[in-house]
């Protein structure tokens, strides 16, 4: 099963495509995703190969995580995701899938790879169980990890559960990464799409001194003369 799942991802592979992402996806040496391999396969139809083999088990979701190609990584993520929804209620199993999770993080290794599935997994399971882990996460030395730890809030954030969100951010506002700058500004952004009032609150002793990229993603939806002021350091 697992040797149709990558024969169907390789029959759609676009290699015009594939050119375009190792160039977005920063994969020359030294840049963030070094050495990342691409088919140029677009995530809805990963999605819909996933679909096709939801009984694949973790231990063949594991050899897609270990993949050089980054669609197989994909996949299996989504494959992981779907896993972890369907056991519902079955909290020995949605650990399971967590832990595994958690022991892969050295796979999970570019943004599009972390947005698609973090949130669901590691943020669902830690908004009903705990957060301590977010917050070791977030003081990791590892890129990916600290993405991990930002974007897994969003959990918390359509709960109106705010905290979680704010304690992360400030423990990553002097990250010096661009990918983290702009993790912290989209979950910040969230809050205040929420609760502009507390978003604000946090802001007023900190929006001169953050990055600006973070900046700027965490007060996108402010009116437009209220952006300015913000970028001023005139609030």
């Amino acid at each position: 099963m697992l040797s149709s799942l990558i024969s169907d991802i390789q029959s759609i592979a676009n290699p015009e495509k594939a050119k375009h992402q190792q160039k977005f996806f920063k994969t020359d040496k030294g840049e963030y995703g070094e050495g990342d391999v691409f088919l140029g396969i677009p995530v809805p139809e990963q999605r819909k190969i996933a679909k096709k083999y939801s009984n694949l088990t973790l231990n063949q979701i594991q050899e897609l995580l270990n993949s050089k190609i980054h669609e197989h990584r994909m996949t299996g993520l989504i494959l992981l995701v779907n896993k972890y929804k369907k056991s519902k209620k079955d909290k020995l199993q949605k650990r399971q899938i967590y832990e595994f999770y958690l022991k892969n993080t050295s796979n999970i290794n570019n943004w599009d790879l972390v947005d698609i599935s973090c949130a669901h997994i590691i943020g669902d399971f830690t908004l009903k169980e705990g957060s301590d882990l977010l917050r070791d996460l977030s003081k990791s030395k590892n890129l990916w990890e600290k993405r991990i730890a930002m974007i897994s809030t969003y959990s918390f954030i359509r709960q109106r559960k705010f905290g979680e969100t704010l304690a992360i951010a400030e423990i990553l506002l002097n990250d010096e990464h661009d990918l983290i700058h702009k993790a912290v500004g989209w979950m910040l952004r969230e809050v205040g799409k929420r609760n502009k009032n507390i978003l604000e609150l946090f802001l007023s002793s900190r929006y001169k001194t953050i990055p600006r990229t973070m900046l700027r993603y965490t007060i996108e939806k402010f009116p437009k003369e209220e952006r300015k002021m913000y970028l001023k350091g005139e609030i």
